[in-house]
This record gives structure tokens, C-alpha cells and sequence, in this order.
């Protein structure tokens, strides 16, 4: 790979070529992105799907924030940021023309970073981490197996194992009636999104990190060959048919989560009263020990001061341990020969593994989380079960009249039935993850004549 075709300004639809040292200054492409992610219908749901902890929560803290997907989108975007503009200053200095000759600034990377940190959550489903399970359980378990000898191996495997990053792409990129091409992003900041640049199968041909999920679903199969072959990825041999490794910006997009839901978790489930204060404290000071300043730390007579100032100073750590993995690795990265999250090679993995083996046991094994969890699998198999079920009758001309009362219940674009099985079954899917927690549980209550 390299990276002047990586940093492609290119847009859906383009006829000829961005050339970068073209560019307004003030409007910059790569900042447009960012801007096109945030006033996104998509992006604004996340204000309403839970993160790790449901919303409203009650443990006994009067500290009562928690984090959604939004909040933490925007964290780990900053976050991100920071770790494009650090990395790109020394990218810039190892290859000058990038700068001399095309008029790349090391904020593009930051701006690339940002965009795609900002998007990375945006296909995930309602109801925390089980969403993306509840959806794929439908198809696999449920009555949404029925329709798998219908269905290419492939088309199937989309659903079984339904996948938020895929979705995010089909999310971005998906053209509809006056709106070709989605967002009509940048090349570079699609690339960098993509975590996982493979289909669905073959499923984990190998350990390296590129081919531990999905990214696109064979819907959008096409125009995520178009990106790849314009940003230069590399075919990853484990899978020659539809697999290729990262973009090397999209290992900075995984830091940037990696460090926010590492210790942004870990504070919100301190700040809720589910991890004992002083036990935490001792965590973070075990990560930033090297770092703290223990004659200011000393002076903090609050704990919710001395929570900050760790937080603050564990996220400025670990963003320059990343940075430093990823300079180090810059050339195995861009040959696809680098195989792991870069926290995995950093200085702190241990510290962080620590961390996240508690988060796990307090937070994301707490009472509330399951509860939440339990009833977004009810929730999701059931509308998924009603709309799936009155599409595919009218597409078989056997609709009955509560039927086509679903149907009209949903919005425009989900009541096609002239496409494919496998087209309504996915588009169905997702309709149902776009919902934000609260919507999905109105409708549901509403289908099923709880609320009328």
C-alpha cells in the first residue's frame, strides 16, 4: 500500500480526481466527512442506544451520567483525532513529497481518524452488544431459519452473523431514491473505517486482526470493491476471493475505541457505584504510574478530581504508546503483516487487560446490563419476526390484511417487496437496528397492543 492512493479524496460518483493540494483550506474534504457523519439521521440515534450500561440507571450513585453510543462516538473521535495528527507529523517527516508534492498536512490524518472514529458505532444495533447476536439468533435459532435454503451460503451467513460494521457501511455508502452514493464520503475516511475488509465467508480464515469480523454485506459487495481497488488495499490471501488488509489508518480508528471504552467504561461503571472507587483508583495508577505527577494528585481532595486527572492522564498514555506501536510497525502495517490491535503490542497490555477483566465481571456482567440485554432479544426477534413475515407474504402474494398494516407502518423505503429474499430480509434487519433503544421499544409495544 501506499500512501498517497490510501489518502484518496474521492466521492461516489466522482469523474475526475481530487487532487489534494487543490483543496479549500477552510472546507476542507476530509472535515466535510465529519461533518456529513454528525448531522446524519444515523449518527444522531446513537443519542438513544445504550453502550455498555442501560439508560435510566439506578445503583444507589447520585453521579447519574452514563454513556451511549453518541457520547462515546464523539470521545472516541477526539480521541482519534489526536492519534491521526500525531502519527501523520511523523508519516510526513519519513515520506516529505506527501507533503512537498501533493500538499498533505499531518491534520489530514487527524481529520481522516476523526471522521471514521466518529462513524465506527453508527450500524450498531439497540440494546448494547447483544443487539448484533439478537439480530443473527433470529436467523440462526429462530423462525428467521426458515429461510436459509432460500438463501446462498454467503446471503445467509450476512444474517446469522449480522454485523454493525457492515451495517455502518451499508449505512454510509447506500444509495436511495435522489440520494446516490449515501454520504458520499471520502475514500480514505471509508477505508479507514472499515475494521474488517472481508464478506462473511469465508469466517476467520486466519488470526489476523482483518479477518476476525465482516465489513460489508453482499449488497453493498460492488461499491466496497470500488473503494478498496481506488485506496490500494492489499488482497489478504487468507480469503482471495473478497478479503484484504487494513487500511493502516484503521488501526488508529481501533485505538482510539480500544482506549476510550477501556477507561471511559471503567469510569462509568466507578462513577455508578458498581466498582469500588478506591480499588479502581489503584487500576488507573497502575497504568500511569510512569506518567502521574504524584505531588498534584497528592493536592486533589476530590475523588471525582482524582478520577478525572487519571482518566485524562491513562487516555494521554496510551494514545502515545499507540502512536508509537503504529510508527514502529509502519511498514509491516502497510504490506498487511501486522496482525493485532495495536494496544496488543503496547507497553500497558497488561495494565489494560486488568482493567478490562474487571469492567467485564462489575460492569458488562452487572444485573442491569443483562436485564437489558434479555428484553432487547425479546424485543428484536419479535419485530423482526412480524415484518419479515407480512414482507415475504406480500412478496408471495399471500398477505392478509394485519399484513399490509405492517407494512404501511414502516418507513417507505423498508415496504419494497419487488427485490430479492435475501435484499427485504437484510433491509428488514436493517430498519430494526437503526432503531434507537426507546423507538424499538415503543413500536414493540405498539405491535404487540401494550400501547395503542
Amino acid at each position: 500500500m501506499n500512501w498517497e492512493q490510501l489518502l484518496s479524496l474521492k466521492r461516489h460518483g466522482d469523474t475526475s480526481k481530487r487532487l489534494r493540494k487543490e483543496q479549500n483550506e477552510t472546507r476542507l474534504g476530509f472535515e466535510v466527512d465529519y461533518d456529513r457523519i454528525i448531522f446524519s439521521s444515523a449518527f444522531r440515534s446513537l443519542q438513544d442506544k445504550t453502550q455498555v450500561i442501560p439508560m435510566p440507571i439506578s445503583v444507589g450513585s447520585n453521579k447519574d451520567f452514563v454513556h451511549t453510543r453518541l457520547t462515546h462516538s464523539l470521545e472516541v473521535s477526539v480521541v482519534g483525532r489526536s492519534l491521526g495528527r500525531i502519527a501523520g507529523q511523523q508519516i510526513l517527516s519519513k515520506y516529505p513529497f506527501l507533503s512537498e508534492v501533493h500538499g498533505y498536512h499531518f491534520n489530514d490524518f487527524g481529520a481522516i481518524v476523526a471522521a471514521a472514529a466518529l462513524a465506527h458505532d453508527i450500524g450498531n444495533p439497540p440494546f448494547g452488544h447483544s443487539g448484533e447476536k439478537a439480530i443473527g439468533n433470529y436467523f440462526e435459532q429462530g423462525n428467521g431459519r426458515k429461510y436459509k435454503e432460500q438463501l446462498s451460503d454467503v446471503e445467509y451467513q450476512d444474517l446469522i452473523d449480522f454485523e454493525g460494521n457492515a451495517n455502518g457501511f451499508k449505512l454510509l455508502t447506500e444509495s436511495k431514491d435522489g440520494v446516490p452514493g449515501g454520504l458520499r464520503l471520502s475514500y480514505a475516511t471509508l477505508g479507514a473505517f472499515m475494521k474488517y475488509p472481508k464478506a462473511s465467508l469465508p469466517k476467520k480464515p486466519s488470526r489476523h486482526i482483518a479477518d476476525k469480523k465482516f465489513g460489508f454485506f453482499q449488497s453493498e459487495r460492488d461499491f466496497f470493491k470500488e473503494v478498496v481497488d481506488e485506496i490500494g488495499l492489499v488482497p489478504n490471501p487468507h480469503n482471495p476471493n473478497m478479503g484484504y488488509f487494513r487500511h493502516p489508518l484503521t488501526y488508529l480508528v481501533e485505538a482510539a475505541d480500544d482506549i476510550c471504552y477501556t477507561i471511559i467504561d471503567f469510569e462509568d461503571g466507578i462513577n455508578l457505584g458498581l466498582i469500588s472507587e478506591e480499588y479502581a483508583l489503584e487500576y488507573l495508577i497502575k497504568l500511569v504510574k510512569d506518567n502521574i505527577n504524584t505531588k498534584k494528585y497528592g493536592a486533589m481532595s476530590s475523588s471525582s478530581d482524582r478520577l478525572s486527572y487519571l482518566r485524562a492522564l491513562a487516555i494521554n498514555t496510551l494514545i502515545k504508546d499507540a502512536v508509537d506501536v503504529f510508527v514502529n510497525n509502519e511498514e509491516d502495517i502497510l504490506t498487511g503483516n501486522f496482525s493485532s490491535a495495536l494496544l496488543d503490542k503496547g507497553r500497558y497490555k497488561a495494565q489494560i487487560d486488568d482493567i478490562i477483566k474487571l469492567s467485564v465481571e462489575k460492569i458488562y456482567q452487572s444485573k442491569h446490563v443483562i436485564d437489558k440485554e434479555l428484553a432487547g432479544y425479546r424485543i428484536i426477534a419479535d419485530l423482526l419476526d412480524m415484518y419479515t413475515t407480512a414482507l415475504v407474504r406480500e412478496k408471495e402474494n399471500k398477505a392478509n390484511n394485519y399484513d399490509l398494516l405492517l407494512i404501511k407502518s414502516l418507513p417507505e423505503n423498508n415496504r419494497k417487496v419487488d427485490a430479492s429474499l435475501y435484499k427485504i430480509l437484510l433491509d428488514t434487519s436493517c430498519f430494526v437496528a437503526s432503531l434507537s433503544d426507546s423507538a424499538a421499544v415503543h413500536i414493540h409495544d405498539k405491535l404487540t397492543g401494550r400501547k395503542i
